[in-house]
């Protein structure tokens, strides 16, 4: 055969496995999605009726997929009668496995246990417990892991305490796998106490799969029982684990420490592998740099990077594609230099989507010269550039506002033989600022032969409005190529596009039709609504509005539209209720709640308002109906609105509430003290507050300065009062004496 030959039939051979592969891995989660769409419009019963009439023999894989959407659909409800009525179904899919012959697995019942378990149902659970060990004996084992899971839920200690009495009793050869399973149970609460006394002369090499003792090591590290670790390392070492297993282990444990940062978990990695004598392997490095990515730490994945490369590692272009975007992500782009540098020294091969990303990064840290000797490289690369390859540099040319060059691509993918694509004429159309312009990129779209979107809608719609031509984005409405189910989407469009240049009248004219066609308007349209509604007198509508977004995403960020509006027009009472919702929306984290209340305190400073009493009483609001201590940054911002009021009655009131709060007194407190005083001229009291600040920090002093710069004027007005008092007293001191 001649190397052409055996070139095609090596890509002929690859291409069978990849496919093979897809297949087998993507299956079952095609079959699954299959059998819950079947479920959700049929029915359980009509879905084994229909798979029967297909001449599909229903076996476990579809029982276990109906079985898991009763349950889902059980857990989703929230109507208890629906719930139970669920169960019902799922129980009677249980029964007919049963009757069928089919062994119930653990895939089976533990989907039920679960269920049982979360719901603190005691005795149903013991039910099912027994008709699970009477039909597969062999399950018994497994069953004492849910047990102890059931016990933990409720928190009855007594009976977790019995369980873990009772391994004394398990023969021995039963024992390790009885003593592993309610291990398993207590390292998923993490019960450190409980951990321990299993632990106690515990055999690691006798736990029977590898994701056992990946729960065991992340629990360690959720715990931090570093001395454990190792010791079980090394008994791992004597045996057949293997190297790769072994650095698996490590670095679940490294990630699962917690109050670590990236940085530190990266020693912790290093440092167990040189104590341990084991080579990190390349899969342990990219679950690393994945991590980082995660998290955004760019500069610590590419630490990462060259280590392994250093150690002779490979890397795959997965990973690197992790760190392209988590560097769009963090905001990184200049990175990309480094990365392309590094992709091309250490020959990755990048395939379309690399340089795809790259490309991105390059347009928007506005290098076009780099995201074009990308796409030139792509020859060298025997690689063709992409629709989405053109798009990207288009859309950060408009985003520049450099409409010429923007247009400019799309005569360069005529040339590279790339036919524009519906997202390319959305973009053209959107850039256009005339009438014009619109229907000649609209026309040109459909003489190639490219159909419409929703997207191209979207656009025409957003275009005629930012040109003044309101009828034109509402006749956009009445073309029939819509898709039904897109219509709702796009009316939201246009009723943001009306809101947003003015037409708030027949914006809410749309809106009220919508709501009149049993449709809901799209979140964002709803913000977008209330962001323009800021007319004094529209309380109640804006309300109105934010109610109906419900438990929408957009609700928390158009809950603060809201609560801004409330601040600016000192509705303390619709501030308040609001507040009590989103404070149970952040289920009461503490971190949330603080950064909750330190924006409000920050949109009330921002206000500028010349009298504190609004700002006094929305702190003494959130202190007695909410329960919730001022933070720091909270009494900050009050201070400093008690700057631009200039009042001194309120910056002391404020000043003791730092200490009723805990918060010591430190230099930026002290600063801003100081300037409040010095802005309502209580200059007496400035001094005394002056003596108390350190000199030591050079910065610190150039604030003081500033400050005393800024309030000049008070100075003035001060001194001279002095000066006229003295010659004032003495003049009364001689007339005094003169009469007398």
């Amino acid at each position: 055969m001649s190397n052409n030959d055996i070139s095609l039939r090596r890509k002929k051979v690859s291409r069978e496995r990849k496919q093979k592969w897809v297949y087998k891995n993507t299956q079952t989660s095609r079959f699954d999605r299959l059998v819950k769409m079947c479920a959700v419009k049929l029915g359980t019963d009509a879905t084994l009726e229909l798979f029967g009439r297909l001449g599909r023999e229903t076996g476990l894989k579809e029982y276990n997929s109906l079985i898991g959407h009763c349950i889902q659909r059980a857990r989703d409800a929230n109507d208890e009668e629906v719930s139970l009525e669920e169960i019902y179904k799922g129980c009677q899919l249980f029964k007919t496995m049963k009757e069928l012959g089919f062994k119930i697995e653990e895939a089976t019942y533990g989907q039920f246990l679960m269920y049982l378990i979360d719901l603190g149902m005691v005795q149903e659970f013991f039910f099912f417990r027994d008709l699970i060990k009477d039909e597969n004996p062999d399950s018994l084992l497994r069953l004492a892991y849910y047990e102890m899971r059931l016990w933990i839920g409720v928190k009855n200690e007594a009976k977790i305490r019995e369980l873990i009495c009772s391994i004394t009793d398990e023969s021995a050869e039963d024992k390790y796998s009885f003593r592993e399973n309610l291990l398993l149970a207590l390292c998923e609460s993490d019960r450190k106490e409980d951990i321990l006394l299993l632990l106690e002369a515990f055999d690691i090499t006798k736990v029977t799969s590898v994701e056992c003792k990946v729960s065991i090591f992340k629990s360690l590290g959720k715990l931090s029982l570093e001395s454990i670790v190792v010791d079980f390392m090394r008994t791992l070492k004597s045996s057949d684990i293997g190297p790769e297993n072994m650095s698996k282990f490590i670095c679940e444990y490294a990630i699962s420490i917690p109050n670590l940062g990236v940085e530190e978990i990266i020693d912790n990695f290093k440092s167990l592998h040189t104590k341990l004598d084991v080579l990190p392997t390349s899969a342990q490095y990219e679950k690393l740099i994945r991590y980082s990515c995660e998290l955004h730490k760019v500069h610590q994945a590419l630490y990462m990077v060259d280590e392994m490369f250093e150690a002779g590692l490979t890397l795959s272009l997965d990973t690197v594609h992790s760190i392209l975007e988590a560097c769009e992500q963090s905001c990184d782009y200049n990175l990309v230099h480094q990365i392309k540098t590094m992709i091309y020294r250490h020959d990755l091969k990048p395939n379309i989507e690399t340089c795809r990303l790259m490309i991105i990064l390059f347009v928007k840290l506005k290098d076009f010269q780099g995201a074009y000797e990308v796409m030139n490289d792509l020859a060298k690369m025997n690689l063709a550039p992409t629709v989405n390859i053109f798009n990207a540099i288009m859309i950060g040319y408009l985003r520049e506002k450099n409409i010429c060059s923007g247009r400019h691509v799309l005569k360069q993918m005529e040339e590279a033989d790339v036919k524009p694509d519906s997202a390319t004429f959305s973009y053209l159309i959107s850039s256009s600022n005339c009438e014009e312009d619109i229907i000649k990129f609209y026309n040109e779209m459909c003489n190639s032969g490219v159909q419409p979107t929703k997207f191209v809608f979207m656009a025409l719609i957003n275009a005629y409005a930012a040109c003044g031509q309101f009828e034109k984005a509402k006749q956009v409405l009445l073309d029939k190529r819509i898709p039904v189910k897109s219509l709702n989407e796009i009316k939201s469009v246009l009723v943001s596009a009306l809101a947003s240049h003015g037409q708030l009248s027949e914006a809410f004219e749309m809106y009220e039709g919508i709501k009149e066609a049993g449709s809901n308007l799209q979140p964002k349209a709803i913000g977008c609504l209330i962001e323009h509604l800021k007319s004094e007198g529209e309380l109640d509508r804006l309300l109105q509005l934010l109610e109906e977004l419900n438990d929408s995403q957009y609700w928390v960020d158009t809950c603060f539209k809201v609560i801004s509006y409330c601040i600016q027009h000192e509705h303390l009472r619709s501030i308040v209720d609001l507040l009590k919702q989103l404070k149970n929306n952040f289920d009461n984290a503490e971190l949330a709640t603080d950064a909750l209340f330190d924006e409000v305190f920050s949109l009330n400073a921002e206000k500028e308002a010349t009298d504190m009493q609004f700002g006094l009483s929305l702190l003494k609001a959130i202190k007695t109906e909410l329960g919730v201590r001022p933070s720091r940054k909270s009494l900050d911002f009050l201070l400093s609105a008690c700057v631009n009021a200039k009042d001194t009655q309120t910056s002391f009131l404020i000043w003791k509430e730092y200490e009723k709060a805990g918060l010591p007194y430190n230099i930026l407190s002290y600063l801003r003290m100081y300037q409040a005083l010095l802005a309502s001229g209580d200059q007496k009291s400035a001094a005394n507050m002056l003596s108390k600040i350190p000199r030591d920090d050079p910065h610190v002093c150039c604030v003081i300065k500033a400050c005393q710069q800024t309030y000049k004027s008070a100075f003035i007005k001060s001194e001279r009062k002095k000066k006229l008092k003295a010659p004032m007293k003495v003049l009364g001191d001689l007339f005094s004496e003169a009469g007398k």
